[in-house]
C-alpha cells in the first residue's frame, strides 16, 4: 500500500486542523472533500500502519491509535470480487480469542474511499468490533491530484451505484471476514452510498443482523425525479465525485442512463435503473434491527423517500431527523474527534449504541428508545463566534420523541391562496377564496433558492447558522408571494408547530406547452428576514391549465409569536431541471371548485 506518509516530507495534522474539520466537516464550499480531512485520514492510517501515531496526529488521536491497536490487528487486504474485480479494503480483528461482533462498512461516495473515515474504524474497534472497511468498485482515484502517488483507497472496475454487482461484493467481501474472523454477529454500517448498500446487502443476505444506515435513501428513483422534475445538483455533484471521468468510472448501461437523465426526454429506463437500487424494493423480505439517521434539507436523498422506506421497515427501527444538510450531523464525527471542549457527536453516538444492543446485548436503554427522533429546526441558542460573522450553538436544538411517524402530525390547517392584496402580495388565510388568477415572468436567475450549495448550506444550518432570506428583495415580476399575517402564539411563544409533510394545490397554466413551479415555505420575522421550512418542484407537462397537488418535503419547525408564514412560487431553482423558457408566463389560479391552497401539518 502507497500512503501520503512514504512522501518526503510528512505533513503532520495539527489540534487546530482537527478542531476545524470537526466543526467545518468533510466538505468544503465547493462540495469537495476538503485536503486537510483527506491527510488527516491518510495520516492516521499511516499511523495504524506505523503503530505510532507521532509527528503525524495530534496527542487525543494518538491516544485512540494506541487504544485500538491494544486490541486489534489492522490489516489492509485486496479482497477479490466474484468478477475478478480487486476492492480495496481495512481490516481490524480483535485479538481476544472470544467471539466478537464484526462491523462491515462500505465507504461512501468520496474518491478516497474507505481510508477517509479511519477515524470511525479506531473507535469502533477500541469497543471491541472487529471492523473491515471496503471501498465500493469503480470508487476512488488514481492518484491523488497533482501527483503520481497512488491512492491505496481505490477499487477497481466501473462504479455500479449500488446495483446487482455491489450487492454481490457486499457479500462476498462478508464471506472473506467471516472466514477470517469467525463473528459471534453482523451489522453492516455505513454514511451516503455505504448505507445504501448496506441496506440492499442486508436485505438479501441473511448473515446480516443490523444496519446502521446514515444519510441513506429508501428509492434512488425518487432520489433522482420526481414530481416530473430531475434533481440535476444532486446528480451532477455525485458524477463528480468518483474519482476520475464520467466516462472512465462508468459501465456502458450506467452511461447510456445517465445521457438519458441528462437529456430528460425518456425517463422510464432511469425509472427501472434507479427503482433497482431502492432499498424500498427489498422492505419486508427480511426482520432486521435498523437505525436511520438524516436531515429535514438533505439535498442529494430528500427526506420524504426516506420517510416511505422507513416506515415500511419491520420493527425495531429508529429515524433520527436533524438540522442540516447530507452528511452535516454524523459526517464529522466519522473523521475526526469532536473540536476542543466540545460534546460527543450526539447523530454517532446513538448509532454506536445501536449497535452495542444489538450485536452485543448491552442493557442501554436502546430498546426502550420510541421509533421517531425529531431535531425541531433552528431551535438550538446561539451566540456571535468571535470577529467572523458567525454564530456558535451554545444550547443544542430541541428533539422530540414520538412511538410512530404516524404520532407526528396530529393536526392540519388549511390555507387558501387569494388574489393580490394590499402592498402586492397575496394572502394565506383559513377562509376560501377562489375564481382569481396572478402571474409572474419566469427569469434568468431564481429569485429564491433552497439552498446556495448542496451541503454547505446545510453543514452551516447544522453549525447554527441557517440562509436568511431578505423577503423584500424578491422581485415580484419574477415570482409569487402569500403570506399570512402575524401569528400568534398558543403557547410558549410559538404561533404554529409544522410537523410533518405539508401538501401545495394549486392551478398552473403557461405560455409554453409545459411548466414548473418551485414552492418554497419560508418563516419570516418582524423586519422581513426569514428562513426556510421547506420547499419542493413540480413539473406539469402537458394538459394545461391544469390542478395539480404535491407534498412539499417533512419538516419539524416552530413558527414564533409575531412571525407570518410565506409561500413563493418560482419557475426555476438550480437544483432541479425546469420545463419553462425564459420570459414564459405563468398563471397560478383558483378557480371555483379547486381553491389553491396549503395544508400544513401540525403537531
Amino acid at each position: 500500500m502507497t500512503s501520503m506518509s512514504q512522501r518526503d516530507p510528512i505533513v503532520g495534522t495539527t489540534s487546530e486542523q482537527l478542531s476545524r474539520i470537526a466543526v467545518e466537516g468533510a466538505w468544503d464550499a465547493r462540495g469537495q472533500v476538503r485536503p486537510e480531512a483527506v491527510q488527516f485520514a491518510s495520516n492516521l492510517v499511516t499511523a495504524v500502519r506505523n503503530r505510532s501515531g507521532e509527528g503525524l496526529v495530534p496527542g487525543e488521536v494518538a491516544g485512540l491509535v494506541d487504544r485500538a491497536l491494544n486490541v486489534a490487528v489492522p490489516t489492509f487486504p485486496r479482497i477479490e470480487a466474484s468478477d475478478g474485480v480487486g476492492l480495496s479494503a481495512h481490516m481490524l480483528r480483535q485479538t481476544t480469542t472470544r467471539p466478537c461482533p464484526l462491523v462491515v462498512f462500505p465507504a461512501g461516495w468520496t474518491p478516497f474511499g474507505w481510508p477517509l473515515f479511519e477515524y470511525a474504524y479506531l473507535t469502533l474497534a477500541s469497543k471491541g468490533y472487529h471492523v473491515l472497511a471496503y471501498t465500493p468498485r469503480g470508487i476512488g482515484l488514481s492518484a491523488l491530484p497533482g501527483t503520481n502517488v497512488p491512492w491505496f483507497g481505490t477499487s477497481e472496475g466501473t462504479v455500479d451505484v449500488a446495483g446487482p454487482r455491489d450487492r454481490v461484493d457486499g457479500s462476498t467481501v462478508l464471506t472473506y471476514a467471516i472466514d477470517e474472523l469467525a463473528p459471534s454477529r453482523i451489522a453492516f454500517m455505513g454514511e451516503s452510498y455505504g448505507s445504501g448498500i448496506s441496506q440492499l446487502v442486508a436485505a438479501e443476505d441473511e448473515r446480516v443482523d443490523v444496519v446502521v444506515a446514515m444519510s441513506t435513501w429508501g428509492n434512488l428513483a425518487t432520489s433522482m425525479y420526481d414530481n416530473a422534475t430531475r434533481h440535476l445538483k444532486a446528480v451532477q455533484a455525485l458524477i463528480g465525485l468518483t474519482g476520475g471521468a464520467q466516462a472512465d468510472k462508468f459501465d456502458e448501461e450506467a452511461l447510456e442512463i445517465l445521457a438519458k437523465f441528462a437529456e430528460g426526454e425518456d425517463m422510464e429506463p432511469v425509472i427501472e435503473w434507479g427503482t433497482d437500487r431502492a432499498p424500498e424494493r427489498f422492505v419486508g423480505s427480511r426482520e432486521i434491527p435498523t437505525f436511520f439517521s438524516n436531515t429535514w434539507h438533505e439535498g442529494l436523498f430528500p427526506v420524504n423517500q426516506v420517510l416511505e422506506t422507513f416506515e415500511k421497515l419491520p420493527r425495531p427501527k429508529r429515524l433520527n431527523m436533524w438540522i442540516g444538510d447530507h452528511a452535516a450531523p454524523e459526517g464529522p464525527g466519522l473523521i475526526a474527534p469532536p473540536a476542543h471542549g466540545a460534546g460527543p457527536n450526539v447523530p454517532l453516538r446513538e448509532a454506536y449504541a445501536w449497535l452495542d444492543h444489538y450485536l452485543k446485548d448491552e442493557d442501554n436503554g436502546v430498546d426502550t428508545w420510541p421509533e421517531i427522533s425529531n431535531q425541531v429546526m433552528f431551535t438550538y441558542v446561539t451566540t456571535p463566534a468571535a470577529g467572523d460573522g458567525q454564530n456558535v450553538i451554545v444550547e443544542p436544538a430541541r428533539r422530540e420523541e414520538k412511538e410512530s411517524w404516524a404520532d407526528v402530525t396530529t393536526d392540519t390547517e388549511s390555507l387558501t391562496l387569494t388574489d393580490e392584496r394590499e402592498g402586492g402580495d397575496g394572502a394565506l388565510t383559513p377562509d376560501v377564496a377562489s375564481g382569481w388568477q396572478r402571474d409572474f415572468v419566469v427569469g434568468a436567475e431564481p429569485e429564491v433558492v433552497a439552498m446556495d450549495e448542496l451541503m454547505a448550506t446545510g453543514q452551516e444550518e447544522w453549525a447554527g447558522n441557517p440562509k436568511i432570506y431578505r423577503t423584500a428583495e424578491i422581485d415580484r415580476t419574477h415570482a409569487l408571494v402569500w403570506s399570512t399575517g402575524p401569528l400568534l402564539a398558543a403557547r410558549g411563544g410559538i404561533a404554529r408547530q409544522i410537523r410533518g409533510i405539508p401538501r401545495l394545490q394549486v392551478t398552473v397554466d403557461s405560455t409554453d406547452e409545459s411548466a414548473t413551479v418551485v414552492a418554497y415555505l419560508l418563516d419570516v420575522d418582524e423586519d422581513g428576514s426569514a428562513r426556510i421550512v421547506t420547499h419542493e418542484p413540480k413539473t406539469i407537462e402537458s394538459d394545461l391549465p391544469a390542478t395539480v397537488s404535491w407534498e412539499l418535503q417533512a419538516a419539524a419547525y416552530d413558527v414564533l409569536d409575531g412571525h407570518r408564514l410565506m409561500l413563493v412560487i418560482d419557475g426555476l431553482d438550480p437544483l432541479y431541471s425546469s420545463a419553462n423558457s425564459v420570459g414564459a408566463r405563468i398563471t397560478i389560479s383558483s378557480p371555483g371548485g379547486a381553491p389553491s391552497c396549503l395544508e400544513l401539518p401540525l403537531g
